[in-house]
C-alpha cells in the first residue's frame, strides 16, 4: 500500500517557519466535515521573509510550479493563487493564496486560528471554522455542500448551550433549514437581531421551511455570482500576463 504523502508534506511545511494556515479540504477533514482530500491548500502571510521560508519548504518537497502565475508578492497580494506539484510527495498538489474575497487580512485570520497536534506531523495552524466557511463561498458546486456540513458538525459538536458568539455565527452562516428553525425557536431575540442583516431568518422565525429553503438557494446563487465577479478581472489579468 502506498504511504499517504500528506503527513510528510504538512510536517515539512509547518516546521519550515512559514507563517501559514491550513485551509481547504484538509482543514475540513480536521473539522470532521470531509473524509478525503487530494491536495493541500494554504493561506500564507505575504512578506519577503515568509515567502523565502515557503520556497525552502517547497524545494524540500521538490515542488514544481504548475499552471500560472509565478510565486511572487505582487501575485499573491492581487488575489491570485499559486499552484505546485510535489515530486518528493507522490505528485501531491499544493495551492497557495495570500488574499481572499470577503475576508480580512492574514493577521486577523491568524489571530482566530486553532492549533492541532497531528501524529507524524506535529503542530499545525488551521484556519478557524468561521473563516473556512467564508473561504468556501465560491462559484464551485463542491464547496456549498461542504459549507453546510462544516456548520452542521459545528452545531452538533457544541449543542444548544453554546456561547452567544457561536449562536450568532450559526445564525449568520447556517445553511440547514431545520437547524435555523431550531435556533429561531431557542433564541428568538438573537434571531430577530440577525434577521436585520440576513432577512431569510424571518422565515425561520415564522416556521416556513419551504420559503426558508428557497431563500437559502437564492442566497447561494448571489454568492456564486459575487465570486464570478471577483474572479473575472483576475482571470483577464492572468491572460494578459500569459500573452506578455
Amino acid at each position: 500500500m502506498t504511504q499517504n504523502p500528506i503527513p510528510r508534506a504538512l510536517s515539512i511545511l509547518f516546521t519550515s517557519q512559514t507563517r501559514a494556515l491550513l485551509m481547504g479540504g484538509q482543514a475540513c477533514i480536521l473539522y470532521g466535515a470531509a473524509e478525503f482530500s487530494r491536495d493541500i491548500d494554504l493561506a500564507i502571510l505575504v512578506s519577503p521573509e515568509n515567502l523565502d521560508h515557503l520556497r525552502a519548504a517547497l524545494k524540500a518537497l521538490q515542488a514544481e510550479p504548475i499552471y500560472f502565475p509565478r510565486l511572487t508578492e505582487e501575485v499573491l497580494r492581487r488575489g491570485h493563487a499559486c499552484h505546485f506539484r510535489c515530486r518528493a510527495a507522490e505528485g501531491l498538489r499544493i495551492d497557495v493564496m495570500g488574499r481572499w474575497r470577503g475576508m480580512g487580512e492574514f493577521s486577523e485570520l491568524w489571530e482566530r486560528r486553532i492549533e492541532i497536534d497531528l501524529p507524524e506531523v506535529g503542530q499545525v495552524a488551521v484556519m478557524a471554522v468561521e473563516d473556512l466557511v467564508k473561504s468556501k463561498k465560491t462559484q464551485r458546486d463542491k464547496d456549498w455542500p461542504m459549507i453546510r456540513r462544516l456548520l452542521e458538525v459545528d452545531f452538533y459538536r457544541h449543542g444548544l448551550d453554546a456561547s452567544t458568539a457561536r449562536v450568532r455565527f450559526w445564525l449568520a452562516e447556517g445553511r440547514t433549514p431545520e437547524i435555523l428553525q431550531v435556533l429561531a425557536e431557542k433564541y428568538p431575540e438573537f434571531t430577530r437581531e440577525a434577521a436585520r442583516r440576513r432577512p431569510l431568518l424571518s422565515e425561520a422565525l415564522a416556521g416556513d421551511a419551504a420559503s426558508l429553503a428557497r431563500m437559502l438557494r437564492e442566497e447561494e446563487d448571489q454568492e456564486r455570482a459575487l465570486d464570478r465577479q471577483y474572479w473575472a478581472p483576475l482571470k483577464e489579468e492572468l491572460e494578459r500576463w500569459r500573452r506578455q
